[in-house]
């Protein structure tokens, strides 16, 4: 059982617990104020392990398990059998940190906001699949086939724009920066990676 299927059932168990007990779901949520005032630190990881729903999990876990599959053999290859899923679980519970703390730092004065769900983390694993093949299907609503570069870019201008002009219970900021933290954690553990990022994009380029 590869340790992305793993992390999968984890979350869905955690996530099914906290549908069934709201003290539960309030207790592990990313809440700035209660992480703030009350050092309650360790909502920055457990709340990449609660969902807002059903379809929120699933949407989140099947993306999660369709891209992180792959990274995770990468990972394997470049850092070995042992080192490999070891640095792929760090980097991926480090970018569901890191992305919920622009909003920690905005938020830590607003009692009322509150966020859940592995988005930052998935969304980080999602750009070091770009990385690797830039210029792959990724398919908009399971439908409409993008080019993953063009799509990555369109995903950072929208979660850019959302965290500042749309108004709703989404971490936009978390979906943004868990990319662009997803991508840093990877380059420093493989810098290579960047040239190859750029050799692919010219030598791959469909048009």
């Amino acid at each position: 059982m590869s340790i992305t299927v793993i992390l999968v059932i984890i979350t869905a168990l955690v996530s099914y617990l906290a549908f069934n007990n709201q003290s539960l779901f309030y207790r592990l949520a990313h809440w700035p104020t209660k992480e703030y005032y009350h050092k309650e630190y360790y909502r920055l990881i457990t709340s990449g392990f609660v969902h807002g729903g059903w379809l929120h999990l699933l949407i989140n876990m099947f993306v999660f398990w369709n891209f992180g599959e792959i990274v995770e053999q990468h990972f394997m290859l470049y850092f070995g059998p042992v080192r490999g899923p070891v640095l792929y679980v760090l980097l991926y519970l480090m970018v569901i940190v890191c992305a919920s703390l622009p909003s920690y730092f905005d938020r830590k004065n607003d009692e009322s906001y509150m966020a859940v769900g592995a988005s930052g983390g998935v969304s980080g694993i999602v750009f070091i699949y770009i990385l690797l093949y830039p210029w792959q299907m990724l398919y908009l609503y399971g439908i409409i086939p993008i080019p993953g570069i063009i799509a990555g870019v369109l995903y950072l201008w929208y979660s850019s724009y959302a965290s500042k002009n749309v108004q709703d219970r989404i971490d936009h900021q978390a979906h943004f920066y868990g990319a662009l933290f997803g991508l840093a954690f990877v380059l420093l553990l493989k810098p290579s990676l960047f040239s190859g990022f750029l050799r692919n994009l010219v030598n791959e380029f469909p048009f």
